[in-house]
């Protein structure tokens, strides 16, 4: 085997996703869209500010700190997350959502002249045939609502992203009137939003194409935004597929959290991206933020979660543990971890690891000795395996130790050494 090149990787055959162009953004939107599932506990203040925190150290590019429009409270609060932002000179810059409304854009400025550093305004406002029969507008009256609350945020000196909620259902037509008078009006940034899970791949990149059009024929430097949702399961697959079409920012909340199915998750967003070599942020925080993120929402991780789950970096595999051992024998640690993992476990901080259960064979026990440094015998490993298949489960560090143990009072109950 060439040791320089142990694995053939099919997805660099054929159609090679190319890294795009342009260096691509991310907006953290956790603290604001991802607040608004229904399983969620809404965090204190303290909690908002550890995240924020641990957003900046992966290497977020903004974050969305909520809607200031909704109340004082919530204008309290965004106030000091952008005042933390200020103060302990983060390197991710603050948004805010506001509804097409001059009190929620005014909202935004006062706290933007309070803080003293700049907060993009992200004005939404529905564009698809449902959100217009529900709301009972009119195209005018959406064109309308949007050259407005563009105009008045832009009066006040801050930059503009035109949020088209349910873009992925809209017209063509709508939306070229939206999107020219979003651009006309002011707006930087498009944000195309997939509010109810409804795109596919395919679809992402013709609704993406579609904008960078709009774009050159409005003839301005306007970005692109894609916000996603997770209802078909697509949240991930879509965001990359909107950034291979021309997507500048892409949205996501950690553990995907978010309304219904929740949002595209962050998380799994920034390990693709690395993985393709499209970003080089440093993930090795990526563990401690999620664990952050689900402690102060009452979310719980799922174990088999990828990248951060208990699980995913663990196996039981009697089958997979001998050809881990092997390939560490040889010296050849790197394969040993890549040999059941599609992820290196090192690009989140993590390490590989064997469990002893009932499907386990010696070599899981002889890794799990090895790796704490303890002599991997076969009456070791035997008792270990024992234990497993009394239990018919993995077996936990302390029973391990505890079999151990008595493994050792029994060798010395004998004279034994």
């Amino acid at each position: 085997m060439d040791q320089r090149d142990p694995m053939y990787d099919w997805n660099e055959a054929g159609e090679r996703w190319e890294k795009p162009a342009y260096r691509i953004q991310l907006d953290d939107q956790t603290l604001r869209d991802g607040l608004q599932a229904s399983a969620v506990h809404s965090p204190s203040l303290e909690r908002k500010l550890a995240i924020l925190h641990l957003m900046d150290r992966l290497g977020v590019d903004t974050a969305d700190l909520g809607l200031p429009g909704a109340g004082p409270h919530a204008a309290r609060e965004v106030t000091q997350l952008a005042g933390e932002i200020r103060d302990a000179r983060l390197t991710l810059r603050p948004n805010c959502a506001a509804r097409p409304l001059r009190t929620d854009i005014a909202a935004i400025l006062e706290i933007s002249q309070k803080v003293g550093i700049p907060i993009e305004v992200c004005v939404f406002i529905g564009s698809s045939p449902v959100r217009q029969y529900a709301e009972g507008w009119t195209v005018d009256q959406m064109q309308r609502h949007t050259e407005d609350a563009v105009s008045f945020a832009i009066t006040g000196g801050l930059p503009v992203s035109c949020v088209t909620e349910d873009t992925v259902r809209a017209r063509p037509d709508t939306l070229r009137r939206l999107f020219l008078a979003a651009i006309r009006s002011g707006a930087t940034r498009l944000c195309l939003s997939d509010t109810v899970g409804h795109a596919t791949p395919a679809g992402a990149a013709s609704l993406v194409r579609f904008a960078r059009e709009v774009v050159r024929e409005s003839g301005a430097e306007v970005g692109l935004d894609w916000h996603g949702h997770s209802d078909r399961g697509l949240g991930v697959a879509n965001t990359l597929s909107a950034i291979r079409a021309g997507v500048s920012r892409a949205h996501g909340c950690a553990l995907g959290l978010g309304e219904r199915a929740g949002n595209t998750p962050l998380d799994l967003l920034l390990v693709n991206l690395r993985l393709l070599g499209w970003i080089e942020n440093d993930l090795t925080a990526l563990g401690e933020y999620c664990r952050e993120v689900s402690a102060a929402t009452g979310v719980p991780i799922p174990p088999g979660c990828p990248a951060i789950g208990r699980d995913a970096f663990r196996s039981a595999s009697g089958v997979h543990a001998t050809a881990m051992l092997k390939a560490g024998r040889e010296g050849q640690e790197t394969i040993a971890e890549r040999a059941y993992s599609g992820v290196p476990a090192a690009l989140v901080g993590r390490r590989q690891d064997i469990d002893i259960g009932p499907l386990s064979s010696a070599c899981n026990a002889a890794w799990w000795l090895q790796s704490r440094g303890l002599d991997p015998t076969p009456e070791r490993a035997q008792a270990l395996l024992q234990r497993a298949r009394s239990v018919a489960r993995v077996l936990t560090e302390t029973e391990i130790r505890a079999v151990l143990d008595s493994l050792d009072e029994t060798r010395e109950s004998r004279g034994r050494p």
